[in-house]
């Protein structure tokens, strides 16, 4: 039996997310909270930001006056940490720049990366996960059937970057993360909590009894101490000053030989393949659609542009797909049977394995509650 597909009439995501709701108009709410949680930031009067920016600024400058470095800048080689980091050096701060590399950074983001730090002379400090028990970790999560394999890599990005604040005594972590670009919230069942430090090491031990060593593993209860008593924040920084991803990379493209990539998210090998070709096949998600939506909700990009974009496969090329698929499978010392059969398998719920998401939902409820009482008091 075929099943219908809804698309929304304003964005582009369909009913591939669970739980997506349409009004009368055939627009989803996906998109409608985006617009209500982020109208604020996307269309901020620039007077306003400007006033906000420049009082950010010198506040930064402020707290990290006789330091070597006033704040982190964590890169990967995209355009949004790249254009944060050309940002950051014209507004007069002295950023160190971070990049966490596990193995599977394409060539081109690390030429990015050297062009950048180069052209802007910015310290770099780069960490390298073992290789082995990197790969050993990827093995236990694909094994485990879990949805949020990219847990790892983006685990340890935060892990080095609060790691390295405290390090070097900075109380600001200016990131790439903002609304513009990647404002609509990610539906809750095609990604996992970044901080869930239980999760991860429980499907190491279940899956092979991985060692964790050289892995910067971080969880839900040192980031509220790195944040609350460390006094250290992550700030998106390009969501105080207008951001528009096709006129960054035109510039980054320009004055520091940037080339860019035809995704979100493809500076690294494995999660343009995982993006690009396990979600889709395996778990039914084209995070595309999340990432054009927001693109026409913030007003880059048409929704007929959008469409056009979601035509064929998450690649440029079917022989681009097939040299992912080869070179994955080498890394993972995989054969084409263990791919089919990975792929065949149905996903598995990442609680089933132990998770911190209750002590998470805690704490986000109360910071909430707490935030909301200083406001009122204030007023």
């Amino acid at each position: 039996m075929k099943t219908h597909t809804q698309v929304c009439t304003r964005c582009v995501m369909d009913t591939s997310v669970p739980d997506i709701v349409f009004d009368a108009q055939g627009v989803c709410n996906c998109c409608t909270q985006f617009l209500a949680r982020s109208k604020d930031v996307i269309h901020q009067n620039t007077t306003s930001k400007q006033a906000e920016l420049a009082a950010f600024v010198a506040k930064v400058k402020a707290a990290g006056k006789g330091k070597p470095y006033d704040c982190i800048v964590g890169v990967s080689g995209g355009v949004d940490s790249s254009w944060v980091l050309v940002q950051v050096i014209k507004h007069g701060l002295r950023p160190l720049a971070v990049h966490m590399d596990n193995g599977w950074d394409s060539e081109l983001a690390t030429n990015n990366i050297a062009n950048l730090v180069k052209a802007l002379n910015v310290d770099l400090y780069t960490y390298i996960i073992d290789d082995g028990e990197y790969k050993l970790l990827m093995q236990a999560f694909l094994d485990s059937d879990v949805i949020d394999v990219e847990l790892l890599y983006d685990n340890a990005t935060l892990g080095v970057n609060y790691q390295l604040a405290i390090k070097h005594g900075v109380n600001y972590i200016l990131a790439g993360t903002n609304q513009a670009t990647e404002g609509m919230n990610m539906p809750p069942s095609w990604n996992w909590l970044k901080y869930d430090k239980k999760n991860i090491k429980a499907v190491a031990k279940q899956f092979g009894g991985v060692r964790i060593d050289s892995f910067p593993i971080i969880s839900t209860l040192e980031y509220i101490r790195y944040r609350i008593v460390n006094g250290i924040k992550w700030i998106s920084f390009l969501d105080m000053m207008p951001y528009n991803k096709f006129n960054a990379l035109d510039e980054l493209s320009k004055n520091f030989g940037y080339t860019p990539y035809p995704y979100k998210h493809y500076e690294s090998i494995f999660t343009r393949f995982y993006q690009g070709y396990i979600l889709p096949n395996k778990f039914g998600v084209d995070k595309r659609r999340l990432h054009l939506s927001t693109l026409i909700i913030s007003g880059q990009m048409t929704r007929e542009q959008a469409l056009a974009g979601l035509h064929g496969i998450a690649y440029t090329s079917e022989a681009e797909l097939e040299s992912d698929k080869q070179y994955f499978m080498k890394r993972m010392d995989w054969s084409q049977e263990d791919l089919t059969r990975y792929i065949r398998r149905p996903g598995k719920p990442h609680e089933l394995y132990g998770t911190e998401k209750p002590v998470w939902d805690m704490f986000e409820r109360n910071y909430l509650r707490w935030t909301n009482l200083l406001g009122r008091t204030a007023r």
